[in-house]
């Protein structure tokens, strides 16, 4: 028998996968139901590894699916919800907004709407917890010398992505403050390890190298990414869920950053000593691209609120994190096919 049935929204996604993993061995008595759509950003494995796991039950489906949202809060008795599901990459928000609007703004109004619902019905609305995870890019960008982005830091998104977030957001503080929903927010950095999307920076990296083609990077590459290893970012979200103080925002970080050229180097550095090629540095593909409109040039995270607060602290050393990051893809050839010329 089961103390909780926690609802995690794209858990086959990139951090959502490995959230489930490492979330279902932490808490054996709670049942998790991995409701995703599956999409081509997830990861193709992730349903078939939690199938194997005794206390995850997965459901292929739509977030923006109102009825099968029900369907789920009913049929497992939802006591908690983990909301990681959205739209997430960048340059596919400049070529499809509306796409962003209605997965990220929409399906998340859709979850809190019949949590608050079913949780109102079953008497636990302000007990159940809903925890929605999203990104610092929701703050705007930072100048080199311009401190750190706080929880009091003013929403400034500048894309169609961000500020897709950014109103989920706001929708999740408006269920908090109106309808006295249990709600918590976090607002990482940008995550690196397995299990992420071919089109994202690191993996593109990795596939142009070993496929001895031009990495593009763009601009000059100076633009700055606060790192976190991805599962510090579980654990966080973690602690938050289950100690943060109801209706409050958590940003989440590990003060590490890398201008995106420092961070191709890194990588390409790792490749030449685990996969070297012969008479050649991979940092000799390093080629530059025109900028993509409305690039933020700098993301820095203050974690001291989780910190305090929670007593948060990233563990993974940046080093070994990257180290495993590309053995990782290294092991895994298949998840590096098709790499796009962008990052």
């Amino acid at each position: 028998m089961f103390s909780q049935s926690i609802l995690i929204t794209g858990g086959a996604g990139f951090i959502g996968s490995n959230f489930v993993a490492d979330f279902a061995a932490r808490h054996p008595d709670y049942r998790l139901i991995d409701l995703d759509a599956l999409t081509y950003a997830s990861f193709g494995k992730a349903f078939c590894e939690q199938q194997r796991l005794p206390n995850v039950e997965t459901v292929k489906g739509d977030i923006r699916d109102a009825a099968l949202v029900k369907s789920v809060f009913e049929d497992y008795g939802v006591t908690g919800v983990i909301h990681f599901a959205a739209e997430s990459h960048v340059d596919n928000s400049i070529v499809d907004p509306l796409l962003f609007v209605d997965t990220n703004v929409n399906g998340t109004v859709t979850l809190l709407n019949v949590a608050r619902q079913y949780w109102q019905r079953k008497g636990c609305l302000t007990q159940a917890r809903f925890h929605h995870v999203s990104t610092d890019e929701v703050y705007g960008t930072l100048a080199p010398d311009a401190g750190l982005f706080t929880e009091e830091t003013p929403y400034a998104p500048n894309g169609p992505y961000s500020a897709s977030k950014a109103a989920s957001d706001l929708l999740v503080r408006a269920y908090s403050r109106t309808y006295a929903m249990n709600t918590t927010i976090t607002n990482c950095s940008n995550n690196y390890g397995p299990h992420q999307h071919r089109e994202k920076l690191i993996p593109t990296i990795i596939a142009r190298a070993l496929a001895h083609e031009t990495i593009p990077l763009y601009g000059t590459g100076g633009n700055i990414r606060d790192w976190i290893w991805v599962m510090d970012h579980c654990r966080a979200v973690d602690l938050v869920f289950h100690h943060g103080r109801a209706g409050e925002s958590y940003n989440v970080g590990s003060r590490c950053e890398k201008t995106n050229l420092e961070m191709t180097h890194t990588v390409c550095s790792l490749l030449d000593a685990l996969q070297p090629w012969p008479g050649h540095r991979y940092a000799e593909l390093i080629g530059f691209v025109k900028d993509r409109p409305a690039h933020d040039f700098r993301y820095a995270i203050d974690p001291s609120k989780i910190s305090r607060e929670l007593g948060f602290a990233p563990a993974m050393p940046f080093e070994k994190g990257m180290l495993l990051t590309v053995q990782w893809y290294l092991q895994h050839p298949e998840v590096l096919k098709d790499a796009p010329e962008k990052n």
